[in-house]
């Protein structure tokens, strides 16, 4: 389950990520809680449909100086989903593992900084940067992956590096 972030918010607008936020005192300090609640608030996932696997240690993003703590779940009894708060959502977009790991929708995304990684088309979405290298890392340790051509290259559309942080490095 992705989202594609409001175009108008003020960090990573109008990209793809997982739902996700801060944690809430409501929350206790429980990263599988804020995970889980965040996801409802975004999306209205039913969260007693989610099975938590896994949390993965503590991330540090450099470009957004943000840490994230990844809660990796199985989605054993999906529910309705919509982008249920509009001030934080555009879309939900459902992304199966089995397109995911479809070499055709795979390619390095390149930022017009110079920032190279690895992409996923999911529709008329393209999945990259955090998400798109979180992704890629889960379904390499599951022993998913097929291989993909890496050196198929392809320029990050605008619309997607619009809310990136990468795009103060370069002047207008």
């Amino acid at each position: 389950l992705l989202i594609e972030r409001a175009h108008d918010m003020r960090s990573h607008a109008g990209q793809v990520a997982f739902p996700g936020g801060a944690l809430d005192p409501v929350d206790a300090g429980d990263p599988v809680a804020a995970a889980l609640r965040e996801a409802a608030e975004e999306t209205g996932l039913d969260p007693s449909g989610v099975d938590h696997l896994v949390t993965l240690p503590r991330l540090f993003i450099p470009p957004t100086g943000f840490v994230v703590t990844p809660v990796i779940g199985w989605w054993s009894r999906p529910s309705p989903t919509w982008a249920r708060d509009a001030r934080e959502v555009a879309e939900v977009v459902l992304a199966p593992v089995e397109h995911l790991l479809e070499p055709s929708n795979r390619h390095t995304v390149v930022h017009h900084t110079g920032y190279r990684g690895v992409g996923f088309d999911v529709g008329h979405l393209v999945v990259w940067g955090f998400t798109g290298g979180l992704l890629s890392t889960v379904l390499d340790l599951a022993g998913l992956t097929r291989p993909w051509d890496e050196s198929h290259e392809r320029p990050l559309p605008e619309r997607f590096a619009r809310g990136s942080r990468y795009r103060t490095a370069v002047p207008e």
